[in-house]
């Protein structure tokens, strides 16, 4: 496996369930030192009504508030509807609209209002909106690898949901452990049946974990092919309706010293202590 690893760090995924506002200075500062470190992506922040989430009000503000003249890292911006798409992609360095799409009928009502048949009509129009601005779109298939409301999920209908999106002409895909419900032997079977039938996807993975589970997860995804990979440095956020405390995002740190070990990491060390020292910081005040 030749292709380089990317890693997404996701710092509006670990801020936006801490109902303290974390002021706006406070996010560009964390957000800057984020880009300095090199990762591929940030998704820093989210067009969706501040009704739903308080915490990313500020978005567009901090966007203005960020110096993007030294860093290779793109900026992704989560979005919930078309009117999210459309003020996203008023802003030229948003290069990513970040569209989470459940395919459990119970998550999609919870997140985003939506019917799934809703949802994909939303999706159709996102889509179009980015075609238009020079975007692309990320979808993330949420409750990709199950769901605690007894709604129907096998690998049959990732795959079918997978063929669906391909003909919609969705390019990145990244299923997404919303509830930490994955296991390894899952993780290796989607991944390993979907990246060699879907060349034109990107596959990617966004896994919440416990401290103790988070090698098998990864290690299990990048066997199966998989080379890109959210996550949150010291796995801050996750979903807020996982029923375990101890279920947060995948920590960055833990895929750094997973990829360094295979030499696979192309990120800068001191600034990444430097972002990392940044989060301590700015969490230990507001969680």
């Amino acid at each position: 496996m030749n292709k380089p690893v990317k890693i997404i760090e996701c710092p509006r995924d670990a801020m936006q369930g801490i109902k303290a506002f974390i002021p706006t200075e406070k996010k560009v500062q964390y957000i800057q030192s984020l880009l300095r470190v090199g990762f591929d992506t940030i998704d820093f922040g989210s067009f969706v009504s501040p009704k739903a989430i308080p915490q990313m009000v500020d978005t567009a503000e901090v966007l203005d508030l960020l110096d993007l003249s030294k860093t290779t890292s793109k900026l992704l911006a989560i979005i919930a509807n078309t009117r999210g798409a459309e003020d996203a992609a008023k802003h030229k360095p948003i290069q990513y609209l970040g569209y989470p799409f459940s395919i459990s009928e119970n998550f999609q009502m919870r997140n985003t209002h939506k019917t799934i048949a809703q949802s994909v009509v939303s999706l159709h129009e996102i889509l179009e909106i980015a075609d238009k601005s020079n975007k692309e779109v990320v979808v993330y298939i949420s409750m990709g690898f199950g769901n605690p409301y007894g709604d129907p999920w096998n690998v049959d209908i990732v795959g079918e949901w997978t063929e669906r999106l391909s003909n919609m002409g969705v390019k990145i895909l990244s299923l997404s452990d919303t509830v930490g419900t994955s296991d390894p032997e899952n993780i290796d079977y989607l991944f390993s049946n979907l990246i060699p039938k879907y060349p034109q996807i990107e596959f990617g993975a966004h896994l919440h974990t416990t401290p103790t589970t988070w090698f098998e997860k990864v290690d299990a995804a990048h066997r199966a092919g998989c080379v890109r990979f959210d996550g949150a440095i010291q796995g801050f956020g996750g979903c807020p309706m996982a029923k375990d405390d101890l279920t947060g995002n995948m920590p960055t740190e833990k895929l750094l010293s997973y990829f360094t070990t295979k030499k696979k990491s192309e990120l800068n060390a001191l600034s990444f202590e430097s972002a990392y020292n940044e989060a301590t910081k700015i969490f230990s005040v507001y969680h």
